[in-house]
């Protein structure tokens, strides 16, 4: 018999709904850390769960590696990898304490000459990696890497003296920005949405946002992709839609799309939902771990941005 006054346990999703076909699909291939990720957002996993998965990535220098970041294998710490892992930590509300200002410490170690991050550092020579990610001696400064790592460390208030270049860096390299690509700009509103000085990001942002449509990096219309160019390096078909930029309502980046191209973006994310309970990974695949590893990682993410939006995935 049930103790009276027990807390009863959570009622699984209905058999077959997205929610319940993406759970399937979830422990079937995904990682410990994105089970329990999966558990987290939507079976009231616990915090401690998550964190204690994401240690085994963890490197005494206070970076992570490991292949947190698919496309990056071996154990080497990475700025990637670095970033990947405090994405997690600010999912679960950990985005703090002794654990972050070890990453900033790690952080500095690594930073170019500006206070930034390079992509990748040079010690991932000798180990696995994606062809698309070149490895040299003396990478520059990337917003790509820096932007959101200062965004995250803004959007949970944490002060090192790290932040203070890196993120004039992510100014400068937002408000000068002229020709890019998808995933630089996502690393710029990642940046923007968290950043300190409001009346600033808007700005900045309200420009990003005409560049966006001007260069056609969005693509508007799911039903007619021919008509938007995939980006130089990309993948055939690799294309961005408004909701890869505006990951939330709340998102500086939602104001770059009308409530028309919102509604048929997130159609069209809804629809991509495979037979097998997953979402397709989109970018280059060159190996079949990280094709493996990535989908759990595309497929959760999804789901986020479809409850976010308030789409129903149960």
């Amino acid at each position: 018999m049930a103790e009276t006054g027990a807390s009863p346990l959570p009622s699984p999703p209905p058999a077959r709904s997205p929610l319940f076909r993406a759970e399937q699909f979830v422990w079937l291939t995904a990682r410990v850390l994105e089970q329990r990720l999966f558990a987290y957002h939507f079976l009231h996993g616990t915090p401690d769960a998550v964190e204690a998965a994401l240690d085994a990535y963890r490197n005494e220098d206070g970076g992570y590696g490991h292949a947190l970041e698919p496309d990056l294998r071996g154990p080497v710490s990475q700025p990637l990898h670095t970033a990947h892992a405090l994405r997690v930590l600010d999912a679960i509300g950990r985005c703090g304490g002794q654990r972050v200002e070890r990453v900033c410490r790690y952080l500095t170690s690594i930073s170019t000459a500006d206070g930034a991050l390079p992509a990748i550092h040079p010690s991932q020579r000798g180990y696995p990696v994606a062809p698309f990610v070149p490895v040299v001696d003396d990478p520059p400064s990337e917003l790509l890497a820096t932007g959101p790592v200062v965004g995250l460390l803004h959007r949970n208030e944490v002060w090192h003296a790290w932040l203070f270049r890196a993120t004039d860096f992510c100014w400068q390299a937002v408000e000068t920005l002229e020709k890019s690509h998808p995933y630089e700009v996502e690393a710029a509103v990642a940046f923007l949405d968290s950043a300190p000085d409001r009346s600033r990001a808007e700005a900045a942002a309200d420009r990003l946002g005409r560049l966006v449509r001007e260069q056609r990096l969005a693509a508007l219309d799911p039903d007619r992709l021919d008509a938007y160019p995939v980006a130089s390096g990309y993948a055939p078909g690799e294309h961005h839609f408004p909701h890869d930029f505006a990951r939330s309502p709340e998102s500086l980046a939602r104001t770059w799309f009308t409530d028309d191209e919102m509604t048929r973006s997130l159609d069209h994310l809804a629809a991509e939902q495979q037979e097998d309970g997953g979402w397709p990974v989109r970018w280059r695949q060159w190996a079949p771990a990280p094709a493996l590893e990535a989908r759990p990682l595309v497929t959760v993410e999804a789901l986020r941005t479809l409850r976010a939006y308030g789409r129903f995935v149960g």
